[in-house]
């Protein structure tokens, strides 16, 4: 689903921030010790060279009472010599400065949510003045206790959160000083339609770790889908810090992640132990062509084209330059050939570079093949590019009256305007009638539909349903369709997949169902018409 960036007017963040935060690595268990050590790593490893200039603190830094005036105070046991000096030796090192606070009562901890570390709500002036004395030049701010002074973590709150973020939002306005405001409220609610006036980036989705798996990139990716448009200069979608570097994922799943963070625009927040990174850590972290893609300045993430469901996905977006980068994830657990068809991303014939090593693989007609890891990806820059012809569709509404609905599949309507067909798997069916299969064989077909299933944990189709499709009582197959937003009356449109069995002439029957689950709710097939 496209979007509109509309961004957060502190003419900060043009291009997604780039930095390190302690997380994935340390947790909440960082002392200044182990920060101002992380500091120097971060030069030392040429990465503030790279473009790496934020250096953030996270959970654990933080007082559990204030002063008696009401002002914020640090642990000073963790941190001796307290956060204004420990920011101050970050800019003296050419770093920005970075801190961590929460919206709630309470901060996020690692221990269950007793820590009880000092939260933001309800002195959003007082802290913003707080932060920016000491340096602030950034504001992750998270999202526990955010309902009341018992409830940790809340992934479906009673309250809306926005409110919370808009206060910190005008606080920080107030005090003058430029400090990128990071939203991290994990994706409750959909921020990506309301927080691009909020904050400069805002989570889509619960935390990518730890432990790192590639079945939280899977989930994470999924979230993304329907909100990719809605990213822009000043304003960008959150996919989590960075997993590079960490035990957990192999080195061609660290370099699928970084790309796909990279052209989705997502800040790119190291969140590793930099003592002594693997060469590969930093091969993958330098990359200045992958890195280019995340700064672009164009500002606009990739999106999702086509699923070729437990095969690949691509994904593709334009460049400042008016070229088009295209990554094609491999989901199999295998090394082996994988193709792009330029189709895909709607081009005949293009000038292809790979970003990875930066070669220049000359002039691609139609398909072009590499050889890639498990969970690897191929990553091409398209220049000189020659659009294809968009295929043409018949449409075919779900609820239409020559149609047959079995087994508890229902008809509803959406907005007061839209009927669609819900209800469907489980022993319910839709089974389009009258379909026209022009000279027969295999159709491209485009699938209109809603999916609000979302989740904040793993699952065995984490943000996203299945469907099983069969033309003319045919073998069914799976057709594997993530979230189209957080709401059921959000409509995804032109989802594709190729399906064998067309007869010629107007005859033909798909069926849609799932034996073992929920399908998505349908709006509309289109087939293709040649």
């Amino acid at each position: 689903m496209a979007g509109t960036a509309v961004s957060l007017n502190n003419q900060l963040a043009r291009t997604p921030a780039m930095g390190w935060n302690p997380y994935n690595a340390f947790l909440c268990d960082t002392t200044e010790e182990q920060y101002r050590a992380a500091a120097q790593n971060l030069i030392d490893t040429g990465l503030k060279d790279a473009g790496y200039e934020y250096f953030n603190l996270d959970c654990g830094w933080q007082g559990t009472a204030r002063t008696s005036s009401g002002t914020f105070t640090w642990n000073s046991t963790r941190f001796p010599s307290g956060i204004p000096a420990l920011a101050q030796s970050v800019h003296d090192l050419g770093l920005k400065f970075g801190v961590y606070s929460d919206a709630g009562y309470y901060s996020c901890d690692f221990v269950g949510g007793t820590a009880h570390w000092l939260g933001s709500l309800g002195y959003e002036l007082s802290d913003a003045d707080t932060f920016t004395s000491w340096g602030a030049d950034y504001l992750k701010y998270d999202n526990c206790y955010a309902v009341n002074s018992t409830d940790f973590v809340d992934d479906y709150p009673p309250i809306e959160e926005e409110p919370h973020y808009t206060a910190m939002r005008d606080a920080l306005a107030s005090t003058g000083r430029p400090v990128v405001f990071s939203v991290c409220e994990w994706g409750v609610q959909d921020p990506a339609r309301w927080a691009p006036a909020v904050g400069n980036s805002w989570r889509i989705s619960n935390d990518i770790g730890p432990p790192p798996s590639w079945d939280n990139i899977f989930r994470i990716l999924n979230q993304l889908v329907p909100v990719s448009g809605f990213a822009g200069p000043g304003a960008w979608n959150d996919l989590d810090l960075l997993e590079v570097g960490n035990v957990g994922l192999t080195v061609a799943e660290q370099e699928s992640h970084f790309a796909f963070w990279a052209a989705a625009k997502s800040p790119l927040l190291v969140s590793t132990d930099l003592t002594n990174p693997a060469a590969s850590t930093l091969t993958i972290l330098k990359n200045a062509r992958i890195i280019a893609l995340n700064q672009d300045a164009f500002g606009k993430s990739i999106g999702f084209k086509r699923r070729y469901t437990n095969d690949n996905d691509v994904w593709a977006g334009p460049l400042s330059d008016g070229s088009t980068v295209a990554v094609v994830i491999n989901w199999q657990n295998n090394s082996r050939s994988l193709s792009i068809n330029l189709a895909d991303v709607g081009l005949a014939s293009a000038q292809a570079t790979d970003l990875w090593t930066g070669d220049d693989l000359g002039e691609i007609d139609v398909e072009y093949t590499a050889t890639v890891a498990a969970h690897g990806s191929l990553v091409l820059k398209l220049s000189n590019t020659y659009p294809a012809p968009a295929p043409s569709f018949t449409t075919y509404p779900a609820a239409s009256s020559s149609n047959v609905l079995a087994g508890g599949a229902a008809a509803r309507t959406v907005n007061s305007t839209a009927t669609i067909v819900g209800y469907i798997g489980m022993g319910g069916t839709l089974t389009f009638t009258g379909v026209a299969g022009a000279s027969g064989g295999t159709k491209l077909v485009s699938i209109d539909y809603i999916n609000a299933d979302y989740t904040f944990t793993n699952t065995a189709c984490s943000n996203c349903r299945n469907a099983w499709v069969s033309v003319n009582g045919g073998d069914a197959v799976q057709v594997q369709m993530p979230i189209s937003g957080q709401s059921w009356d959000i409509l995804y449109s032109g989802y594709l997949v190729s399906l064998a069995g067309f007869l010629p002439g107007n005859n033909n029957t798909i069926t849609f169902s799932n034996p073992d689950a929920w399908a998505p709710d349908l709006y509309s097939v289109g087939v293709q018409t040649a």
